[in-house]
């Protein structure tokens, strides 16, 4: 069968069936009423006339979907499958192999094994791709192959998988895995407790509840709350989570829509657990939605000193509209604002450029905390105090996104040996070894600059005369050599992204934490912010 691709005629046209679930018939009954039936009169005949057999089923999926992407990249159309996955992620368990997994058209990547469950029982290590599940090719699959890996607990399931070039097979029992909001917690030092809070799942405030008591308990009369990379979840989470350390009865979040109901204001409603102990929290471009709800309110409230990078930027709320046949539509129904008034949304998904792209916020409206200290709007939680290695970049983040640091870290770990955590060091010769293999890869970027000298270029060069367009090209390669020599510049950052990446394959998520208490900059940073009360209560001032 043919497939419909994104944009094609029947999209514009449904534009507003799903909308209407997301508002209501006061908005314009007729408009609506009539695009609907424009929709059904041209889905009927397209399904009945078209060449080839149609799957009416898949049709409709990607026609929501792709309708959907026109909006944010937060509101979704939940098909059952989706609905079910939707339900575990928030639940904090699931049946399955334990194993973090990246999808693609012809392999899963194992992107990291959970330490003692199945996938890690099996041998199967980070890197390693999964090309057949069961009797079925992953290239073979249309929808996500993950999704082969779950089932029943004590079930099994052979894989095939490549691992440097040599082909093997496993075979995983499944069984229930447990995902903790707070994998680990620690004494970062006589003083000091440490809590990674890696998700707003609803186990989230009882086992930071929990951590904080054990902490004290040791000894702790300070802590560091570690937010960075969790991506947020649940609302009532990150107001519960605010509520152990601030008073019953205390603004956390506003949530302002065109639709009145969902007009509302989030206020602690239990007893706090400490509202004294002096409190750091972490966090970098990879802290999201619920976290920057818990960074900007305890900033907002003068009630933590916010440490790190600039948060991700991610002030919108969705919630889960039931439809029919078991489906959903996970759609943005506010904005919210934090105790002083701002919404640290930074895409205006809104307003786009000429490429369709959302647009970011450039222009920052200051806001006051309790105490009178200036705060700003619109691009994230800005922390009070920066680290450089917590920073983010271009050049950083399309190491990562193309895979660079990954399959690097894996090469790696085939060709070195540590027996303990503490053993570790990334070196400045190995450093170079990266360096070397970025350029034997062949990688590239295109940066912003690049972007405008290109389009520049290439817009009308008739008027240009031969000098104006040569001169444009040398200023193309010098800028392609400035990122080659921007790994020297970035070093830092980018070495503490290899670091990660590189310990969790020898020593597992808790080996990383076992390290960073020692070695992060972030950390050591905040331990001794917290030692030096003075300072501390001057920066809350």
């Amino acid at each position: 069968m043919n497939r419909f691709t994104k944009k094609q005629f029947f999209i514009p046209v449904i534009a507003l069936v799903f909308l209407f679930a997301a508002t209501s018939f006061k908005s314009d009954f007729f408009e609506i009423a009539k695009q609907i039936e424009i929709f059904t009169t041209l889905f009927k005949e397209l399904n009945m006339n078209y060449v080839d057999e149609t799957n009416p089923g898949e049709l409709m999926d990607s026609a929501i979907k792709n309708m959907l992407d026109e909006l944010d990249p937060y509101t979704k159309f939940l098909n059952e499958q989706d609905v079910e996955e939707y339900k575990i992620k928030n639940a904090g368990e699931y049946s399955g192999i334990g194993a973090l997994v990246r999808s693609y058209d012809d392999r899963l990547l194992i992107v990291e094994p959970y330490k003692d469950y199945p996938a890690d029982k099996a041998g199967l290590k980070a890197g390693d791709e999964v090309i057949q599940i069961g009797d079925i090719k992953v290239s073979d699959f249309d929808d996500n192959a993950s999704e082969l890996l779950k089932g029943a607990n004590e079930t099994s399931v052979n894989i095939t998988f490549k691992r440097q070039g040599k082909t093997q097979t496993a075979t995983i029992k499944r069984e229930g895995v447990e995902v903790d909001a707070v994998p680990y917690y620690k004494m970062a030092n006589d003083k000091t407790g440490y809590i990674v809070l890696s998700r707003f799942n609803r186990k989230a405030s009882k086992q930071t509840k929990a951590a904080l008591q054990n902490l004290k308990g040791q000894g702790a009369e300070r802590l560091i709350l570690d937010l960075r990379g969790n991506p947020g979840g649940l609302l009532s989470e990150a107001i519960n989570v605010c509520n152990l350390f601030v008073p019953k009865g205390e603004l956390i979040v506003t949530t302002k829509s065109k639709v009145k109901k969902f007009n509302q204001e989030y206020k602690t409603k239990n007893q706090p657990e400490d509202i004294e102990i002096p409190l750091v929290v972490l966090v970098n471009g990879s802290s999201a939605s619920a976290s920057e709800i818990v960074s900007g309110g305890l900033q907002d409230l003068d009630r933590a000193v916010v440490l790190g990078a600039r948060s991700f930027g991610k002030g919108l709320v969705q919630r889960p509209l039931k439809l029919t046949y078991g489906t959903q539509l996970k759609v943005t129904i506010s904005r919210y604002y934090t105790p002083s008034g701002r919404c640290i949304q930074s895409l205006d998904y809104w307003n786009r450029d000429d490429a369709g792209n959302a647009v970011r916020n450039t222009k920052f409206n200051q806001f006051k905390t309790k105490n009178g200290r200036t705060v700003e709007d619109g691009g994230g939680v800005m922390p009070d105090i920066e680290i450089a290695s917590s920073k983010s970049n271009a050049l950083t983040d399309a190491l990562l996104q193309n895979n660079i640091v990954f399959d690097f870290a894996t090469d790696f770990y085939y060709n070195h040996t540590f027996n303990e955590v503490n053993d570790f060091k990334f070196s400045d010769s190995d450093y170079g070894a990266f360096k070397k293999y970025v350029e034997n890869k062949n990688f590239t970027f295109q940066t912003e600059t690049e972007k405008l000298l290109e389009e520049s270029l290439n817009k009308d060069d008739s008027l240009l005369g031969t000098d104006v367009q040569n001169k444009y090209k040398e200023l193309l390669l010098a800028v392609n050599k400035g990122k080659i020599e921007a790994l020297d510049t970035y070093k830092t950052e980018i070495s503490k992204k290899l670091t990660d990446e590189i310990i969790k394959r020898y020593f597992y998520r808790d080996g990383l934490y076992d390290y960073s208490v020692l070695h992060d900059d972030a950390i050591l940073t905040a331990a001794e912010l917290l030692k030096n009360e003075q300072k501390y209560n001057a920066i809350l001032q």
